[in-house]
């Protein structure tokens, strides 16, 4: 029965990837060494004869579907359902509510494709593998989003159109009336917009998504600059705040018994790390938002020293306490 769910699996990523698939996306898809791949594959080819085949000139080769009845009304397996559950979960916690919609929209496409007897099954089936999984969803602190806010950014990212934006910045005694140009969202501790302000400059700027009063989508289009790169505006931030003035390189030395710990984490996607000769270790990256920064580093007491820059280092100097009964 796995080799047939596997088979399955490696019939919808031919189906749903625009190029197919090939070798490599398998083992990695099924987590798979070589040989068993290549079994795997012969057992594909022979479940669905109508696959096409191609070899790219440095003789990679693809396999790709272009219609198959059979796995398009699959329906959804209990597994994934339950993983669904709670990525829906997740996401009501984060305060995140368009993501819900959206999760909920598709999961309840999936059961509708199935009968009733069905769905029923495999809604059974899927409270049991949670309740195996031994999910308790973590209750904490998060900010609240308003629906209409997320609402009207979603619509103006999807069609490339200006928001026109009441806002009150950390400095304004009353809001100010903005149009901006939407680039994407950030979320983390608190949730951005990231815009450009055309009326000031070329910069894009983030905008705390709870200092927003009022929005509305404007109608007027504008013409996005194919050189963002949001993910690498992302990395220039340690949170979800970017600021210029603070960016730059962060080293931080944890001691022996820290970086015991402190190697299960990434602390930033472009981080290297130095173990030193006492068994502790050195993380390195470049960023920016030192608020956010002290915030984590808190958590490790006097486990962590921050090398530089020297302005974090002064932020951080007079909190750092040796009594935390353990590591984060």
């Amino acid at each position: 029965m796995r080799k047939v769910l596997d088979v399955l699996r490696v019939a919808e990523a031919a189906l749903a990837r625009e190029n197919g698939i090939n070798l490599n996306d398998i083992q990695q898809l099924l987590k798979l060494r070589t040989r068993t791949a290549q079994r795997l594959i012969h057992l594909f080819e022979e479940a669905f004869p109508a696959v096409e085949k191609r070899k790219d000139p440095d003789r990679t080769r693809w396999w790709k579907l272009h219609d198959e009845p059979l796995i398009r009304y699959q329906g959804i397996r209990e597994k994934e359902l339950a993983s669904m559950e709670t990525a829906i979960q997740r996401a009501r916690q984060h305060g995140s509510p368009l993501e819900v919609h959206h999760l909920e929209s598709i999961r309840d496409r999936m059961l509708a494709s199935m009968t009733p007897m069905e769905a029923r099954v495999i809604k059974r089936d899927a409270k049991a593998v949670l309740e195996a999984r031994g999910h308790a969803f973590r209750p904490g602190p998060c900010a609240r989003l308003h629906p209409d806010v997320l609402a009207a950014i979603e619509e103006a990212l999807e069609t490339s159109m200006q928001l026109s934006v009441s806002y009150q910045g950390k400095e304004d005694k009353v809001p100010t009336d903005r149009t901006l140009d939407p680039y994407g969202l950030l979320f983390g501790i608190r949730e951005y917009l990231i815009a450009r302000d055309p009326d000031k400059d070329d910069r894009l700027r983030s905008f705390r998504l709870d200092r927003i009063t009022s929005i509305a989508v404007t109608y007027q289009s504008f013409q996005k600059d194919p050189e963002v790169d949001l993910q690498a505006h992302a990395a220039k931030g340690f949170g979800s705040y970017y600021s210029e003035e603070e960016y730059g390189p962060v080293a931080w030395r944890f001691s022996p018994e820290a970086a015991k710990v402190a190697r299960e984490f990434e602390f930033h996607p472009d981080q290297s790390v130095e173990d030193t000769d006492d068994g502790g270790m050195i993380v390195r990256f470049c960023a920016s938002g030192w608020l956010e920064m002290a915030w984590h580093l808190y958590k490790w007491g006097d486990g962590v020293t921050v090398l530089e820059p020297a302005g974090l280092a002064k932020v951080v100097a007079e909190y750092r306490r040796g009594d935390f009964p353990s590591f984060p």
